[in-house]
C-alpha cells in the first residue's frame, strides 16, 4: 500500500514585494525635493556667472575708451595742434617782449634807470654834522623826499645846494622844509636828556614824505 505525502507549503514560496502608496510617495517627494535643490544651485550658479560677465564687460568697454583717449591724444593731428598753440604762445610773448623794450627805449615807461643814481648822489654827499636817516622817491623822481639829522640847522643848505650840484639831481628842487627836536629819551633813574640834534624832512612837494 503506497501513500502519497505533499510536502508543498505555500508558507515557502517565495513571495513577490510590491511598493506600497505611501513608500511610492515619499519617493517622489525626495527626487522632487533634490530636484529643487539642484535647481536653486544651478540658478545661483547662472546669476554668479552673468554678474561677472557684466563686469567684465564694463571693463573691456572702459578699456576700449581708455585706448580710444590715448590713440587721439598721441594722433599726429593732436601733436600738430599742439605744436601750432605752442608756437603762437612763443610768437605772442616775442611781440609781447619787442614791444616793451621798445616802451623802455622811448622813454615811456617812465624811470627806466633805476634809483641807484640817487643813492650814490646821497652818499656822495657827505657833510660833516648832518645824516640821513631816510629818502622816498616815486615813480620818475617827481617827488623826492629826505629826512635825517643836523646838529647845527645852519649846515642843511650847504649840504642842499651841494646835492644840487649832481648831475642827477639837476632840475630838482625841494620846496618845503619840516625841522623839530627829537624825542628826548630818559635813563634810568635820570630826567630826559636835551637832544644834540634837530631831526630834519625835506621834501621836493607838500604831498611827499620821506620814508623812515
Amino acid at each position: 500500500m503506497s501513500q502519497q505525502i505533499n510536502l508543498f507549503n505555500p508558507d515557502f514560496r517565495k513571495q513577490r514585494k510590491y511598493f506600497s502608496l505611501p513608500a511610492m510617495l515619499q519617493a517622489l517627494g525626495m527626487i522632487a525635493a533634490g530636484s529643487l535643490l539642484f535647481y536653486g544651485y544651478a540658478s545661483y550658479q547662472v546669476a554668479q556667472l552673468g554678474k561677472q560677465a557684466e563686469e567684465s564687460g564694463k571693463r573691456y568697454s572702459a578699456e576700449q575708451a581708455r585706448l580710444a583717449r590715448y590713440t587721439l591724444g598721441f594722433s599726429p593731428q593732436q601733436a600738430n595742434q599742439s605744436l601750432q598753440d605752442e608756437v603762437q604762445r612763443l610768437e605772442k610773448q616775442v611781440i609781447e617782449q619787442d614791444g616793451l623794450i621798445e616802451a623802455v627805449k622811448s622813454g615811456g615807461a617812465g624811470n627806466t634807470t633805476g634809483y641807484s643814481e640817487y643813492m650814490r648822489a646821497f652818499s656822495r654827499q657827505v657833510v660833516q654834522g648832518l645824516w640821513l636817516t631816510g629818502f622816498k622817491i616815486t615813480g620818475d623822481a617827481a617827488q623826492i623826499g629826505l629826512s635825517g639829522g643836523v646838529v647845527s640847522p645852519e649846515l642843511l643848505p650847504a649840504y642842499i645846494r651841494r646835492l644840487g650840484g649832481e648831475s642827477i639831481m639837476q632840475g630838482k628842487t625841494f620846496s618845503a622844509l619840516k625841522m623839530q627836536q627829537p624825542k628826548a629819551v630818559a635813563g634810568a633813574g635820570s630826567a630826559p636828556a636835551p637832544a644834540r640834534y634837530v631831526e630834519f624832512n625835506l621834501y621836493s612837494s607838500q604831498g611827499g614824505e620821506a620814508g623812515k
